[in-house]
């Protein structure tokens, strides 16, 4: 089956009318229907598929086993992200397995397509969460803890979804059975338009985490208080957002984005007692990655001296940069006949496992250049351009 008639099977799932594209999160009811229909399209190839103990999927082509080769990526999405993050790179491993078939391949070692929960951090807040646990890369009783804006912890949401929250943490079992990982996804970014290639495999992922700023100060009336008594955490907290900019733009090839930002009581008349401000920063090393960092919460903290507020910087999730196998990733050039490079400033699960396992990655063109949002886009023929490779990749190293 096609790229496209996959995706067309799930392109009603998870649609949100007020942002636009589509909101699917861990363990929500639109991230459980497209579990279903993995389960359902695996099944129907005759795939055995299992849920490990952190909620990801796993559809086994043959006997799960030690040295599998694994593709995969997830399901779940950002707040109105687009259609293609994710969901690409499973439907691709389905279509490869329906090449394979066609073409007579059986495959000498356990081949298996993975669907990791939680990859964007959209509801609890730490990206990569399911590869995390699984790796051990982030604490089991930590992200147990984890709570969504509702307040809903991520293990009442396991158990919700059936899962025993006890049992979530390291999984070495099932990091013991991959004994390489491929993961293909949509470019986020312009890489391959300006070279005008449709695929690419990935060299690097830059350094980057997530950090909470909490800007607190005194709540009160917005008409009844004079400027000279106030102790508004928002003012702090706006400063904050231009010094992101800022602080990044001091250093070579660094981002940083405030893309979520939530006062407390959050009236229109009423000065907030607390403003959360959540800022993600990334760089190509870690020192770099730090300073962009530093130098935001020096400023952050002088502002709030101005205003009489206080603050505290929590961090989040942090990865470091992320170089792929050198020697897969050359293997996989000269088997697509010698396609590009490139590095990519987007966090993938495929970089939490880098530390364990053998990794590479595929990108498809985006000719949009927009990801994290409705616009992201990849044309059809690209789309099976990359599960033709991607099937290419997976026969050569299974078989």
């Amino acid at each position: 089956m096609s790229v496209t008639q996959l995706l067309a099977g799930i392109e009603g799932v998870g649609r949100d009318p007020k942002r636009g594209g589509y909101s699917r999160h861990g363990f929500d009811r639109a991230e459980l229907e497209l579990r279903e229909w993995f389960v359902a399209e695996a099944e129907r190839r005759g795939l055995a598929v299992r849920t490990d103990r952190n909620g990801n999927l796993w559809a086994w082509w043959g006997q799960p086993g030690p040295d599998a080769i694994v593709t995969g990526s997830h399901l779940d999405s950002v707040p109105g992200g687009g259609a293609f993050d994710g969901p690409l790179g499973v439907v691709s491993a389905l279509s490869a397995v329906d090449t394979l078939r066609e073409h007579g391949f059986t495959p000498t070692k356990p081949l298996a397509i993975v669907v990791f929960a939680e990859e964007e951090g959209g509801r609890f807040g730490v990206p990569c969460l399911g590869s995390r646990l699984l790796s051990g890369a982030v604490d089991a009783d930590v992200a147990r803890r984890l709570r969504d804006p509702d307040g809903v912890t991520l293990a009442e949401a396991v158990a919700e979804a059936g899962l025993d929250p006890a049992r979530l943490g390291r999984d070495d079992e099932a990091l013991s059975a991959i004994g390489t990982f491929v993961e293909l996804h949509v470019e986020q970014g312009r890489g391959l338009i300006d070279l005008g290639m449709p695929i690419a495999v990935a060299d690097s992922i830059l350094a980057h985490g997530r950090w909470r700023f909490r800007f607190t100060g005194e709540g009160n009336h917005a008409g009844a208080t004079l400027l000279g008594d106030r102790h508004d955490p928002m003012v702090p907290a706006a400063e904050m957002v231009l010094a992101a900019r800022i602080a990044a733009s001091e250093v070579d090839d660094a981002r940083a984005t405030v893309g979520r930002l939530v006062p407390t009581p959050g009236g229109t008349n009423v000065i907030a007692s607390a403003v959360d401000v959540w800022l993600d920063a990334r760089a190509p090393d870690d020192a770099r990655t730090r300073r962009v960092l530093d130098r935001i919460r020096e400023m952050a903290a002088e502002a709030v001296a101005r205003e009489g507020c206080e603050l505290t910087v929590t961090e989040e999730s942090y990865g470091d940069t992320v170089h792929f196998d050198t020697g897969l990733r050359d293997r996989l050039v000269g088997l697509l006949g010698g396609v590009p490079t490139l590095p990519t400033g987007a966090g993938h699960d495929a970089g939490i496992l880098a530390a364990h396992v053998p990794t590479a990655m595929l990108f498809v063109r985006n000719p949009t250049g927009v990801s994290h949002a409705p616009e992201e886009y990849a044309e059809p023929a690209d789309c099976e351009t990359g599960a033709d490779a991607l099937a290419a990749v997976l026969g050569h190293l299974a078989g």
